[in-house]
Parts: structure tokens; C-alpha cells; sequence
């Protein structure tokens, strides 16, 4: 549906990400909207206390599956550039893992792309995180929307 030439950024990284980095990529004197997602990690989960995330990543694939939400959110939406950053290693409380923007003519289609990137990068992107707790134990989460969950 996109009528609008755009460019996809992706990038996996150990970095900080920076909201203000994405949103300066996707900015575009023809796109009136940039809609952002910033997931972060919280200090608790089902009662217990969580110390920081770590993220591991099947990097060559999420990147062609990252590629294919782009690819997917055009056929869609009228959007101009997409970026999509995700954080591996580790990720302490109140930093962010993932970071989406996409920039579009008017907001909804913006929001709704943005909504659909979160969602599907949660169900198909090989990502997998660690949470680490104050009690110990740390455990390996999987997304429950990932579509090879049991």
C-alpha cells in the first residue's frame, strides 16, 4: 500500500539505544507523523524482583525476519521509514530492549504499523531473553505470542 519510497533501518547491538537516534532516521519532510514504541525493562515480574534482562538473538535470522515486518507493514500502511533497533546482551531496569519508529503521512497509520512491528517481532523474531532475579533462579522467557511456543 506504501506509495511512498522509505528506508528500512534494523539493527541488533549491545549499545544503549537512543529513542532520539531513531526518530532522527525516520523523520522525513513529507511524513506528517512518527510513531514510536519503547519497550524497557521493569524491576518486577509475577511478584518477584528483577535485577536486569539479557538477550540473546539468532542474529542472522532476526534480521531477515525483522526485514519481513518491514516488508509486511508496507504492503499495509502508507509509512515512509521504518527503524527497528533491538538490544542483546544485557539490559539493566528502566533501559530500553526495543525500539520502534516509523514515520507516515498521518498518525494512524503510523500507530497501527507500530502496533503490528511490536506484535509480530514478539511472535517471529528468534529473540530470547533471560530475566534475572533478586531471589535467584534466573529463567529463559518465551514470548507467548512467539509462534513456536508449546
Amino acid at each position: 500500500m506504501s506509495t511512498v519510497q522509505g528506508k528500512d533501518h534494523i539493527k541488533l547491538t549491545t549499545d544503549q539505544l537512543s529513542v532520539e537516534e531513531l526518530t532522527t532516521l525516520v523523520t522525513s519532510p513529507t511524513s506528517g507523523a512518527i510513531s514510536v514504541f519503547i519497550g524497557t525493562t521493569r524491576n518486577n515480574f509475577a511478584g518477584k524482583t528483577v535485577l536486569r534482562l539479557e538477550y540473546e538473538a539468532y542474529e542472522a535470522m532476526a534480521e531477515t525476519e525483522l526485514r519481513k515486518i518491514c516488508a509486511q507493514i508496507r504492503e499495509r500502511w502508507e509509512v515512509e521509514n521504518i527503524a527497528v533497533f533491538h538490544r542483546l546482551g544485557c539490559v539493566p531496569i528502566t533501559e530500553s530492549s526495543v525500539i520502534i519508529a516509523i514515520s507516515s503521512p498521518h498518525r494512524t497509520a503510523g500507530l497501527e504499523a507500530v502496533r503490528y512491528a511490536i506484535d509480530t517481532l514478539k511472535a517471529t523474531v528468534p529473540i530470547w531473553k533471560k530475566e534475572l532475579y533478586e531471589e535467584g533462579n534466573p529463567t529463559w522467557k518465551e514470548n507467548k505470542e512467539c509462534s513456536w511456543s508449546s
